[in-house]
């Protein structure tokens, strides 16, 4: 997507409205746990105010459904951008009303002010035209570098465009678009897209766009219980959506005729129970006893994913292979972690999608071994989809807009 970029402007004496993604994990005591989005956002950030611009920074955090819960507040995020930054960070108690304009019309070059949770009303959420309009007031420019919420037309990050003449992409969601278009649109082969997580319901669209574009496609997680259920087998108390077995045999057809190589876990691990001491077993996918429950893939199948993983030059990772919060099922989804990383040691391109599979690259420890890991796991869900996401369409041409 050919989009006007906070590289081709010149911020000056401009104020600067700038949708972020500061979601971050808080205590109980509201110290935040995890500050990688804060860090994430520091470029664009610092690109306004070193060229004199005054930053008005937005986001949400939680959700708090339209009512001002204070433990969500992003009061917190103020203190810690302020340190990241090594300048204060002004916050103002609302994200519109007085206290934001006035705030926002004092500020000087080079002054960075942080609105208050944008989700403690309910037009953003709806995209009122009114509450959108009333945030556009305080700027005089537009930049989006939330990819996480890019793909959710509110007011904060598709309505608030239609009242600006200029509407840019941070350096953020330019990373994104970039890893994740090449990915698709002209990847190094050989090309393997990873599947996991709980439902087929919530990668239904993803895999059926898949088929036209990788050459592999491993299936792992909860969902592949559905699939093996619609091939007959006996999964016992595993996971299953059995308003999607007819489908997963539509899917299953479809790979028969296909060029992809589709490939389904031949073991898994099971146990009776989902807890750190329950006894486990490693079972072939076509003998799990009826009283126990499949949660992770087995050694077998994590041996075969590494080797076609190893041998790939694009791999796209969306969900975890099984239940990686506990211990004893954790080998595949870590495992996958690990192959990765080696993969992108080796030279390919390695792409993961947010959401669990990003916690799992940073409980395995490879996090800066890993090519790109996507700030929005639903945006970069919808964008494998081939979906339009709406706070990406919003955004001005790079051509229609020359630079000042």
């Amino acid at each position: 997507m050919n989009k006007l970029s906070v590289k081709d402007i010149n911020f000056s004496g401009k104020k600067v409205l700038v949708r972020l993604d500061f979601n971050v994990p808080l205590d109980a005591d509201q110290n935040i746990t995890d500050d990688k989005r804060i860090l994430a956002s520091l470029p664009t950030i610092k690109k306004i105010l070193d060229d004199g611009g005054r930053a008005i920074l937005c986001s949400h955090l939680g959700r708090p459904k339209g009512a001002v819960v204070s433990k969500m507040s992003l009061e917190p995020v103020a203190l810690r951008l302020s340190d990241a930054l090594d300048r204060p960070v002004l916050f103002s108690s609302d994200c519109v009303g007085d206290d934001a304009q006035k705030m926002a019309a004092s500020l000087s070059d080079g002054q960075c002010l942080l609105l208050e949770n944008l989700r403690f009303h309910a037009e953003e959420t709806a995209n009122d035209p009114a509450f959108a309009k009333r945030l556009a007031e305080l700027a005089d420019i537009y930049v989006n570098d939330a990819f996480g919420t890019a793909h959710r037309a509110h007011a904060s990050t598709e309505g608030v465009t239609q009242f600006f003449d200029q509407s840019a992409a941070g350096f953020l969601i330019e990373k994104e678009l970039s890893y994740l278009g090449q990915a698709l649109s002209d990847p190094v082969r050989p090309f393997t897209a990873i599947l996991g997580g709980a439902k087929i319901s919530g990668k239904i669209d993803v895999i059926s766009s898949l088929f036209d574009k990788v050459d592999n496609l491993l299936i792992g997680g909860g969902m592949m219980f559905t699939f093996l259920k619609a091939m007959g087998h006996e999964i016992g108390n595993s996971l299953l959506e059995e308003d999607k077995i007819e489908l997963a045999g539509e899917i299953l057809d479809k790979a028969k005729s296909s060029n992809v190589d589709f490939v389904l876990p031949t073991d898994c691990i099971v146990a009776s129970e989902l807890s750190d001491t329950a006894d486990v077993l490693v079972v072939g996918v076509d003998q799990i006893p009826k009283d126990q429950s499949g949660f992770d893939i087995g050694p077998e199948t994590l041996k075969r994913f590494s080797e076609i993983i190893a041998n790939s030059k694009t791999i796209v990772w969306n969900g975890p292979m099984g239940v990686f919060e506990t211990a004893q099922f954790s080998l595949g989804t870590i495992g996958i972690a690990g192959q990765m990383a080696q993969a992108t040691d080796a030279g390919a391109v390695t792409i993961i999608g947010g959401g669990d599979s990003a916690a799992a690259a940073s409980k395995a420890g490879v996090e800066s071994r890993i090519s790109h890991i996507s700030t929005g796991g639903g945006a970069s869900l919808e964008f494998l989809e081939g979906k339009t996401l709406p706070g990406i369409a919003a955004l001005s041409e790079a051509q229609t807009v020359a630079k000042e």
